[in-house]
C-alpha cells in the first residue's frame, strides 16, 4: 500500500501488557500494520518478545519492550519513552491504561491517550461477584473520563462505555476491528492436516473457536452438536486453548459424541480451517466484536451466532448473513446449524458482509478517532526521537 497523501506524518504507540493469544494483541498487531501502511511512525509496547503475533509485526513497525519487575519500575520506563519519542497518540490495548495516562502526565507531553475496549462490560459483571463488580467499576469509572477517546469495536460496546463509565458520547469512536488482512482474500488457504479433512469427506466439519473459557460457552455448542447429528451426521472442531479443555473432553464423552469431537488447540493462523469448514458456530455469552466470526464470513462459511452482547448482530446486519440465536439454548442452536449446512448461502454473499473489517478501512477509522487524518505535516521526523533498534527496551 502507498502512503495516503492526506495523513500527516505522525507516531503513534501501541501498548500491550498482555501480549497474549487473544483476539486484541492480534488486532494490535494488524492495526500497527495497518497504520504503518498509511504512513505513520508506530511502535509496539509490549512487556515481552516471546508472544505470539509479535513475529507478525512487519519490519516498519519498531519492537520496544517495557521491562521492570514492578509497576513502578514500568511506568517510569514508559515515561521515559514517551519523553523521547513523543508520539503524538498512545492507544492502550490492555491492561495498561492507568499507565499510559500516567506516563503521559509524566513525561508532560502532547501525546493524546486513547484507551480500547473489546467486550461489554456489562455482560462480563453478571458473571463477577458484586464486590469485585463494585470496585472494578469505581476504578474504571475515575479513570475513562480522563482518557482523550476511547476506541470501542462495536456499538453495543460503545453504549457500555457511554452507561457505565460515564465517557461523553463525543468521546466514544466506534471503529470496526482490522480483523481481514489482504493475504486473507488473496486465494484460498490449504486444506489443514487434520484426518476430518482427509479425502473422500462423506461428512460436513463444524467449526467452533475461541479460548476455552466460560464466555465462549462451548458446552452449548457440545449439546446441539449432539442433538444435531441425530438427524444429520457431522464432525466438530473446536480450536483454542484454556482452562476449561478438561472438563469439555469429559462433556464430549458424557454426551457420546467423542469420537466425532476434536480440540487441536491453539493454532496460529486457523484460516485453512475456517476456509474448508462447512459451517461455523459461534457460541458466546458475550462478545464485543467476535473477530473470528468476521474471519469465518470472509473465507466466505457459512456461519451460525448467538445473539449475544454484542457483536454478533452488528456484524451478521441482524441476521442477513447467518443465524441468529439465543445464548445458551442447544436446540434452537441445533435447527440453525442444520438448516444452514443444508442451505449455505453463496462464499461470494457472505464475504460481502466483511467490507468494514478490512486492514485498510478499519486503519483508516482508526485514524480519523485520532484525528490524524486530513492536515499536511509541518513537522520534521527528529521531532519524534532518535530511533531504537528493533525490540529493544524502552528507555
Amino acid at each position: 500500500m502507498t502512503r495516503n497523501p492526506q495523513v500527516r506524518t505522525a507516531r503513534v504507540g501501541l501498548i500491550t501488557f498482555s501480549a497474549g493469544d487473544g483476539g486484541n494483541d492480534r488486532m494490535l498487531v494488524h492495526l500497527a500494520r495497518g497504520l504503518s501502511e498509511h504512513g505513520c511512525v508506530v511502535d509496539f509496547l509490549t512487556r515481552t518478545t516471546e508472544a505470539p503475533y509479535l513475529g507478525s509485526l512487519p519490519s516498519s513497525v519498531k519492537r520496544l519492550v517495557i521491562e521492570g519487575n514492578s509497576e513502578t519500575e514500568r511506568l517510569r520506563r514508559l515515561g521515559r519513552y514517551v519523553a523521547e519519542y513523543r508520539p503524538d497518540v498512545l492507544l492502550s490495548g490492555k491492561r495498561s491504561d492507568a499507565e499510559a495516562l500516567a506516563a503521559v502526565r509524566s513525561a508532560q507531553t502532547e501525546t493524546r491517550v486513547f484507551f480500547r475496549v473489546g467486550t461489554t462490560f456489562s455482560a462480563r459483571n453478571e458473571n463477577r461477584s458484586m464486590l469485585k463488580t463494585w470496585w472494578r467499576m469505581r476504578r474504571l469509572r475515575r479513570l475513562f473520563p480522563k482518557a482523550h477517546g476511547v476506541i470501542a469495536v462495536s456499538h453495543g460496546v460503545a453504549r457500555d462505555v457511554e452507561r457505565l463509565l460515564g465517557v461523553p458520547p463525543e468521546r466514544i469512536h466506534v471503529v470496526p476491528n482490522p480483523v481481514v488482512t489482504p493475504e486473507m482474500l488473496e486465494a484460498p488457504p490449504p486444506v489443514p492436516p487434520h484426518p476430518f479433512f482427509a479425502a473422500p469427506r462423506d461428512v460436513p466439519v463444524v467449526m467452533g473457536m475461541g479460548g476455552l473459557r466460560k464466555a465462549k460457552d462451548f458446552p452449548t455448542l457440545l449439546r446441539a452438536f449432539t442433538l444435531m447429528i441425530q438427524e444429520k451426521p457431522a464432525r466438530l472442531i473446536i480450536l483454542g486453548k484454556g482452562h476449561l479443555k478438561e472438563r469439555l473432553v469429559a462433556l464430549a464423552r458424557s454426551l457420546g459424541i467423542e469420537r466425532w469431537t476434536d480440540f487441536p488447540g491453539f493454532v496460529e493462523n486457523p484460516y485453512g480451517y475456517l476456509a474448508h469448514a462447512d459451517l461455523f458456530v459461534l457460541s458466546s455469552l458475550w462478545e464485543g466484536s467476535p473477530n473470528v466470526l468476521t474471519e469465518a464470513l470472509a473465507m466466505g462459511t457459512a456461519v451460525v451466532a448467538t445473539d449475544c452482547p454484542s457483536g454478533p448482530r452488528e456484524i451478521l446486519q441482524d441476521g442477513r448473513y447467518g443465524r441468529l440465536v439465543p445464548c445458551g439454548d442447544p436446540s434452537a442452536m441445533a435447527r440453525a446449524m442444520v438448516e444452514a449446512l443444508e442451505a449455505p448461502p453463496e462464499p461470494a454473499f457472505l464475504k460481502q458482509a466483511v467490507a468494514r473489517y478490512t486492514l485498510a478501512a478499519s486503519s483508516r477509522e482508526h485514524l480519523k478517532a485520532f484525528g490524524l487524518l486530513g492536515a499536511a505535516s509541518d513537522e520534521s521526523p527528529s521531532r519524534h526521537g532518535a530511533e531504537k533498534a528493533d525490540g529493544e527496551p524502552a528507555p
